[in-house]
């Protein structure tokens, strides 16, 4: 890859490395420089400008990216389109977050060029969460670097994954000693079931007996041939030896101890045993809290149907001091959702305006009028539902009957808008106040673009970035702009305002700052069919 500073007119078809702004021209970094480009820095007296531009055998950042993400990607994840050389995975079930942390490190020693970062390994994520980045660094990457990249994420199956939680139906034994409150042992009991519900799992019962090896030992027998998936036992004293009353209970009952002691603190005291093959936890006294202690990373791991072994609680000890130590930037309990987890994927609406009256199609209502054997707007309902927005909102105005017909079968929400001959911008009003209030953004979509597929709206999604000035994502085909665009929430206030037969394109020129284009390749974004000849063209 070439890098350096160039006239305008040698830097065709190279990408632009910094912005250039100068009397109303605006490029960003990134763009791909075509003809009208170099024609506009010149007129604009820009007399070098620093470019990239890629040889044979290097490979472009986004196609680096994907390819390196598509390989590395196991279950439970959903990839982002590929944006500014960076691809997201996100879980798309709650669960731990599995890595190969030995192929994961080989990966990243290939080349400076290309990383892959994920959250530590057997983390515990929500649905939505980010929870790995693939990102290549300068503008291109060799072909070779991203082979080898690509061969080591395919070695022994994913480099990264989400196993789900599954639902273990759990019992759990307290033993009691002499003097001992029972609401020690309730608040036990509410603290474990809270513990489960959070990982999907159940608490189907609780038993409490004396802290004795033979009461234990009964315990267990009958805990054994029950229907539960895990049990638990809490005991009156700390375990202090493999000898002691749990460990010597579960023995006496058949059971085998596999570990006792692991080095997480909270949780030095976890007993790991079985009988049979139901999987039996000694608890640390911490556990009767609910702060995180390496109890919860044990059971985490069970209940996405990981195995844990004496070696892999042996294995925990890098990153097990969980005390709250003068390092750490807040108390736990303090801590915010936000700052205790990764990034979650954004939740951007799509918003389909089919309302139109189609006036220059003459008496057929171009919504319905058949496209590659199925109406138009199914079309671009097909788009949306493939992509990774929703919720979907159709707003419909001339013809509702006809266009909820062609919609059927999809759980999609309908608004009216009684007012549609008044123009686009009541259409536009009407589908904004259908949204919710928990959405990022919205994907503004005509019902009249069935050449627009999900890859698009993708590909604006995975642009969206209001932190780094990208709140508007605008499709752009050859510089020209099109259809749909992304929209940050904080916009939809100023387009709640507009009126008549307009869109909400001037508000895009108005924060030009904040605006994005996205580079698309064919003419999807820019066609939409207004005219029978439009239509017949299209279908050939």
């Amino acid at each position: 890859m070439r890098f350096g500073k160039v006239p305008p007119q040698d830097a065709l078809g190279a990408i632009l490395v910094h912005s250039v702004k100068s009397d109303g021209l605006a490029f960003k970094k990134g763009r791909v420089l075509g003809g009208d480009d170099i024609a506009a820095l010149e007129r604009a007296g820009i007399e070098r400008v620093t470019a990239a531009c890629l040889d044979d055998g290097d490979v472009g950042e986004d196609i680096a990216a994907s390819r390196v993400a598509q390989v590395a990607a196991g279950p439970g994840l959903t990839v982002s389109a590929a944006f500014t050389g960076r691809v997201n995975l996100f879980a798309s079930t709650a669960g731990v977050c599995v890595v190969d942390v030995d192929r994961l490190n080989r990966l990243n020693l290939i080349d400076e060029s290309v990383t892959l970062a994920t959250l530590p390994a057997f983390a515990p994520v929500e649905a939505g969460q980010m929870i790995a980045t693939i990102k290549i660094i300068p503008f291109a990457a060799p072909e070779a670097v991203v082979a080898e990249a690509e061969a080591i994420a395919a070695e022994g199956g994913p480099l990264v994954r989400v196993a789900g939680f599954q639902p273990l139906r759990t019992l759990l034994i307290q033993t009691r000693l002499p003097g001992m409150k029972e609401s020690v042992l309730d608040k036990t009991v509410g603290v474990t079931r809270d513990r489960l519900t959070a990982i999907g799992s159940t608490l189907v019962d609780e038993i409490r007996v004396d802290h004795t090896e033979e009461a234990v030992a009964d315990a267990v027998a009958k805990a054994a041939v029950g229907d539960i998936d895990l049990l638990l036992i809490a005991g009156a004293s700390a375990i202090t030896d493999r000898r002691d009353v749990l460990p010597a209970g579960i023995e006496r009952a058949g059971g085998a101890v596999e570990h006792f002691g692991m080095p997480v603190d909270p949780g030095n005291l976890l007993l790991l045993a079985h009988r049979g093959p139901l999987p039996i936890l000694g608890l640390p006294g911490c556990a009767r809290s609910p702060k995180l202690n390496g109890f919860d990373w044990v059971l985490q791991r069970l209940a996405a149907g990981v195995p844990v072994t004496r070696r892999d609680i042996m294995m925990m000890g890098a990153g097990g001091l969980l005390t709250e130590i003068p390092t750490r930037p807040l108390p736990r309990a303090a801590a915010t959702a936000t700052e205790a987890q990764s990034p979650r994927a954004p939740r951007i609406a799509a918003l389909i305006l089919a309302a139109g009256q189609s006036r220059r199609m003459g008496a057929l209502n171009k919504m319905i009028a058949e496209v590659d054997g199925k109406p138009m707007v199914a079309h671009a309902l097909e788009a949306v539902t493939a992509s990774h927005a929703g919720p979907v909102v159709v707003v419909t105005g001339h013809d509702p009957d006809a266009v909820r017909a062609a919609l059927a079968g999809h759980e999609i929400t309908f608004v009216h808008n009684p007012n549609y001959a008044d123009g686009l911008s009541t259409s536009l009003r009407a589908g904004l106040a259908a949204l919710p209030d928990d959405i990022d953004g919205v994907l503004v979509c005509l019902g009249d673009m069935p050449r627009v597929g999900a890859d698009t709206l993708n590909r604006l999604i995975a642009a969206y970035s209001p932190l780094e000035g990208r709140a508007i994502c605008v499709p752009t085909v050859n510089g020209k702009r099109g259809n749909p665009v992304l929209w940050d929430r904080r916009f939809i206030a100023e387009m709640r305002d507009l009126a008549g037969d307009v869109g909400a394109k001037h508000l895009i020129g108005a924060h030009s700052d904040q605006v994005c284009e996205v580079a698309m390749e064919g003419d999807g974004t820019l066609l939409d069919i207004d005219t029978p000849e439009a239509l017949k063209a299209l279908n050939g």
